[in-house]
């Protein structure tokens, strides 16, 4: 059971209504959102939203992200209205993302946002009536995609402290790892950055970890005496949008496989991370070894997702557990 220390801060905490970074959120806030989760996996299916509105406005592609955003919405009773390609939208006519936030906001509780702008999802949050989630914004964070790694991570190890943690791939561009670093500041991590030069983790991010007293290393090997000594191995994609060179993007691609030989002396409770798509990073054959956790990650994120739904609404985890609109 997470032991809640603080009860004042998360009251305070509870009036933030927008969830765009997880640089923000305080250990017991993360511990928090945690147990909302496992409420909502305990039961998932509520009308605690019957009545609100959630917009889903994705600028950028997405499977995973908007689908357990519209569904763990629609499994709480909220309605779903947004659009998955933003051609079909009067962005193409110029419309301002100023302009068009302020008109869903007439009509929505709450955005969803993903957008290929590094900040856009901040700014949407300062010109916005309504609270705004970050559903990822460019290479720079995903922060619900962080709280269901989290999540995952808790589950599988029955805590978040003293874990050795591999991220392993697209480390440059890859958002969803820069959000996990900010995010395990509160654990005591011990990270280790694998990636090809031209992907390695950004400066920014390793002056984060001294900062704040996380411990990491750097290699460009990805072997089993790595893969040995770990907790979490978190796989990427390289992600083929995000270069401007395609030859660039050729020359790294395959640069880290993860194949089932590699895990014969994996430790007992290690667990494989990705926040897909995959494309090559994971081989197929990895999927039935009692390691590999990914789909499994993947179906978190609708818990999670409910938790980040109904906290930024104002709804608290005592409402929550006194809710008696389960449907069985």
């Amino acid at each position: 059971m997470l032991n809640l220390a603080h009860e004042n801060e998360i009251t305070t905490l509870m009036g933030k209504h927008n969830f765009v970074t997880i640089a923000d959120l305080s250990k017991e806030k993360i511990l928090y959102m945690i147990q909302a989760a496992q409420e909502f996996e305990k039961h998932p299916n509520r009308e605690i939203l019957k009545g609100k509105v959630v917009a889903t406005l994705f600028f950028e592609p997405s499977t995973r992200t908007r689908l357990s955003f519209e569904t763990a919405a629609n499994r709480l009773g909220a309605r779903v209205i947004g659009f998955s390609d933003a051609k079909v939208t009067s962005a193409t006519k110029g419309e301002t993302l100023k302009d068009t936030i302020m008109m869903v906001s007439n009509y929505a509780d709450v955005i969803v946002m993903r957008h290929y702008i590094e900040g856009a999802a901040q700014y949407a949050s300062e010109v916005a009536p309504v609270p705004i989630v970050n559903a990822g914004d460019g290479a720079h964070q995903h922060p619900s995609q962080c709280m269901l790694d989290l999540y995952s991570i808790y589950k599988t190890q029955g805590t978040l402290e003293n874990l050795d943690i591999c991220l392993v791939g697209d480390l440059k561009y890859g958002r969803t790892v820069h959000s996990l670093i900010m995010a395990m500041r509160h654990f005591n991590p011990t990270f280790h950055f694998i990636a090809p030069k031209e992907l390695a983790m950004p400066e920014e991010y390793k002056l984060y970890c001294r900062e704040n007293g996380i411990k990491y290393d750097e290699h460009t090997d990805f072997g089993e005496d790595t893969i040995n000594e770990a907790d979490i191995i978190y796989m990427t994609r390289v992600q083929k949008e995000r270069f401007s060179d395609l030859m660039e993007y050729e020359k790294v691609k395959n640069v880290y496989i993860l194949r089932n030989d590699m895990l014969a002396g994996a430790r007992e409770n290690m667990r494989i991370l990705h926040p897909l798509p995959r494309v090559n990073e994971i081989a197929y054959d990895v999927d039935a070894n009692p390691h590999a956790y990914y789909i499994q990650q993947a179906g978190n994120g609708l818990f999670a997702r409910e938790a980040i739904i109904c906290d930024v609404l104002g709804i608290t985890l005592d409402q929550i557990k006194a809710d008696t609109t389960i449907i069985e």
